[in-house]
């Protein structure tokens, strides 16, 4: 079995290109909830945060500034990400409830 048979089966016994395709759609929908959240939802957030710009919102308390506005809208990316996942895990596992296995 030459080389490139070899690097073939490895191909398709490990899925790889499956997980290539996913890692590509991931990131697509990475760069789409990111522009959700920045779009949509952080400038309703805005307001309550202090600040029109919230990219810039800062908290000082004594000699330390926070920057808390882009850590702010990356926890909600990170929040609706983990949701998708969940939602979509749970339909192709088809399970009532996502349990420890």
């Amino acid at each position: 079995m030459g080389m490139i048979q070899e690097f073939m089966d490895f191909l398709k016994e490990y899925k790889v290109v499956a997980l290539a395709i996913a890692f590509i759609i991931a990131a697509a929908a990475t760069t789409l909830v990111s522009s959700f959240a920045n779009n949509i939802i952080m400038p309703l957030i805005a307001p309550l945060m202090g600040s029109v710009d919230w990219k810039t919102a800062v908290m000082q308390i004594g000699p330390f500034k926070f920057t808390y506005g882009q850590f702010l809208a990356d926890l909600i990316n990170f929040i609706i990400i983990a949701f998708v996942v969940f939602m979509l895990a749970k339909m192709v596992l088809k399970e009532d409830k996502v349990t420890k296995k």
